[in-house]
């Protein structure tokens, strides 16, 4: 697998709105169309923040970053078959993604541009 970038980086928190706020107001990052799970912001380099809520109801705050590949199917199954927890690949109008349990325990993202 090749790793040609990262998209973005997010948190998932039980405080979005409060995130969302200061990621727009404090930190002054344009708001893009955000999606019923989370609040999107750009950033001038292309790349992105993501503020969404817990990932697991009274799990806390975590964060995820998304790693840019260009075949995102061929890295599933390359994750997959090194014995990664790899979820299923989803869309929205910009992206596919999965996402990955890393040994450190974290959640990351696979991600390739639509």
């Amino acid at each position: 697998m090749e790793i040609l970038g990262l998209v973005f980086a997010g948190t998932a928190t039980p405080h979005r709105a409060a995130m969302a706020a200061f990621a727009r107001d404090v930190l002054g990052l344009a708001p893009d169309d955000g999606t019923p799970y989370a609040d999107m912001f750009s950033l001038p380099d292309g790349s992105g923040f993501a503020v969404s809520d817990e990932r697991v109801p009274g799990g806390g705050t975590s964060r995820t970053i998304g790693f840019l590949v260009a075949d995102l199917d061929a890295a599933v199954a390359e994750l997959t078959a090194a014995g990664a927890d790899v979820e299923a690949p989803a869309a929205n109008d910009s992206y596919r993604y999965a996402h990955v349990v890393a040994p450190d325990g974290a959640l990351y993202e696979l991600v390739e541009r639509r």
